[in-house]
């Protein structure tokens, strides 16, 4: 697993020829508050459960709100086989403040 900070993930996501899953694992409510784009809401609790519908093979973007819940999800897919898992160090709160001020905040 690979912890980047907001700034380094906008500049990895701006290098990839392929988009990988940007996965939030936040609750709905986190989510139609704000989210990056492109991303699927996928929550915690039920990661485990939907892990076949997943491609263990594409590259996976863990995020939540200050990026510890991203980061168990995160370990959970490595545990699952998945190889290229990055979470999304300080989470939305942190993407906000440093990519997108005009995301909303909570």
């Amino acid at each position: 697993m690979l912890d980047l900070k907001p700034a380094e993930l906008q500049v990895h996501l701006a290098g990839l020829s392929e988009p990988p899953l940007l996965l939030d694992v936040r609750e709905p409510w986190e989510f139609d508050i704000c989210r990056i784009d492109g991303s699927t809401l996928l929550p915690m609790g039920q990661v485990q459960q939907h892990l076949a519908d997943l491609d263990p093979q594409r590259e996976t973007v863990v995020i939540c709100h200050h990026g510890i819940r991203s980061r168990v999800v995160a370990r959970q897919l490595e545990r699952a086989g998945f190889g290229q898992v990055i979470n999304l160090a300080g989470g939305v709160e942190a993407w906000a403040r440093e990519v997108d001020p005009h995301m909303a905040v909570y």
